[in-house]
């Protein structure tokens, strides 16, 4: 990163240059595919985004639709999944079952989700309206198709054993069915914005809501893990999914940028320019491998700021990640454009984080807290600098978190972080990750662990400079950002004898 600051705390002088054709992989540590929580995303063209390993079975992204899709269900071992249109369409793909649709009905209203059933062999549809249909092994238990609703039918839920349902009103009003118990609404309630989905939890004892602003609302026996309420989005939520242990929660807004809470983690938000817009998710089962990153696994390349203007810049690289400043509100870096040109379509953009406050509060979920809208501010002021260069400033973004500049106080370090996140958060950006060193990160922040994309610093020494597999390890038994590491930075002594002005980087 920035050079003389990082190099002279390590006492190191410089990295290598790699040599050409790049690294070996030679004698890194793979780690064992295990099966965790991971989701899947679908657009309105049902276009299918897979993350943290879940598996891609196929989409209707290609084909010329009749309607739009509204909803997807995954079968229960996560090998195949239903997607639904608003005519009540179904395309089925992987081992999921067609078991009948509304695609040759005219229906009264449009229908705008789906769930399916525990053993895979039926699902419901759910009308605008709240009527519903129901396939295969799916019974009927009731619907409000008949009832004059103060607000739509947005959404519907299963219980787990399939022997009922919860359907969900943009109002946050529930209407429960079968064995579904009722535990509470917001139906009384002035909301700030709609109710757009629901989950149950996997006992049946009580459903979280999500509404269009990311506020949530928990009732029965549900847990609260956190909310986007308050925090200015760029887009609106349109869904949400649960972990599999109810343990944490996604939400996704309209372009597929992924929020994690609790114990969810984080693997990835969909490509930034999308052809539709994101309607719905789902959880699945994964291997817990991180999805649309910027590099492919096994690239290399490097990370170049201010200091090395005006330098020849390797030739051979894929990654190219450049500062765009030094400093919170500090000068652009007089290079960008040009150092942005040599990245090309690797570019990756970084801001460098160092404290402040302000008695303006341009974020509300700060709730006044002086060095966390500092932070909101400097993001943007750096998203707004980087644009002015004429250089695509919708890539992804790095919060560069260092020691030096620093408060003594690190909840109020943690809080500045924070309301960066939120500052580009706010400026439509779906890919925000941390780099910072594991040596340092708590030093800085206390335990404050944002479920983001993580770049270590400095790795050299501890594994083999490519060793993603014990880097990762790191983010265990450490308080460091919990999303996984999709890139590794390396020090001089990876090559002794060989140093250079460049940092190595290397995508996990």
């Amino acid at each position: 990163m920035t050079a003389i600051l990082v190099l002279a705390s390590l006492g190191v002088i410089g990295v290598p240059r790699l040599p050409v054709g790049g690294p070996s992989r030679a004698g890194a540590t793979q780690s064992t595919p295990q099966r965790v929580s991971a989701y899947w995303l679908v657009a309105k063209d049902g276009g299918i985004f897979a993350f943290g390993g879940a598996g891609f079975y196929g989409s209707t992204g290609g084909m010329a639709l009749n309607k739009p899709i509204v909803g997807m269900a995954g079968t229960a071992d996560s090998a195949g999944y239903w997607l639904v249109a608003s005519d009540g369409g179904i395309f089925s793909f992987g081992d999921a079952g067609f078991y009948g649709s509304t695609g040759n009905l005219v229906l009264n209203e449009p229908v705008v989700g789906m769930a399916a059933t525990p053993d895979g062999h039926g699902y419901w549809l759910v009308a605008k309206d709240g009527g519903i249909f129901a396939f295969g092994d799916a019974a009927f238990y009731g619907s409000t198709g008949a009832m004059t609703l103060n607000q739509p039918v947005v959404g519907m839920a299963a219980t787990a054993d399939g022997h009922g349902y919860w359907l969900v009103a943009s109002d946050g009003g529930i209407f429960a069915f079968g064995d579904a118990a009722f535990y509470g609404s917001t139906g009384n309630l002035v909301l700030n914005e709609p109710v757009v989905g629901m989950v149950p939890s996997p006992n049946g004892a009580g459903y979280t809501m999500v509404a269009r602003d990311g506020g949530i609302f928990a009732f029965g026996k549900t847990s609260f893990y956190g909310s986007l309420g308050g925090v200015p989005l760029a887009r609106p939520v349109v869904s949400m999914a649960l972990t599999s242990t109810a343990n944490g929660y996604w939400f996704t807004d309209t372009n597929g940028a992924v929020s994690a809470f609790g114990g969810a983690s984080y693997w990835g938000s969909a490509p930034q320019v999308l052809n539709e817009p994101i309607v719905a998710m789902a959880q699945a089962a994964g291997t817990g491998q991180f999805s649309f990153s910027s590099y492919p696994s096994g690239s290399y390349g490097y990370d170049v700021s201010n200091w090395q203007c005006n330098q020849s810049l390797p030739s051979n690289h894929t990654i190219g990640v450049v500062e765009v400043v030094g400093a919170s509100f500090g000068s652009v870096n007089p290079c960008l454009a040009g150092e942005a040109a040599w990245a090309a379509g690797g570019l990756n953009l970084y801001v460098y984080l160092t404290y402040g406050t302000t008695s303006a509060t341009p974020d509300p979920a700060c709730n006044g807290d002086q060095a966390c809208n500092f932070g909101f501010a400097a993001a943007q002021d750096a998203f707004a600098k980087a644009q002015a260069t004429g250089i695509n400033a919708g890539v992804p973004w790095w919060l560069d978190v260092e020691p030096g500049g620093w408060s003594t106080d690190t909840t109020e370090n943690a809080a500045l972080v924070r309301g960066a996140l939120d500052g580009l958060r706010d400026e439509g950006l779906n890919s925000v990750g941390i780099y910072a060193s594991p040596g340092s990160w708590n030093g800085i922040v206390g335990n404050y662990q944002p479920s983001v994309a993580y770049w270590m610093a400095w790795w050299s020494g501890r594994g083999g400079p490519y060793d993603c597999a014990n880097a990762s390890s790191w983010t265990t038994g450490n308080q460091l950002p919990t999303g996984p590491v999709v890139m590794v930075q390396y020090a001089d002594d990876v090559m002794a004898g060989s140093s250079g002005p460049f940092d190595g980087d290397y995508a996990c």
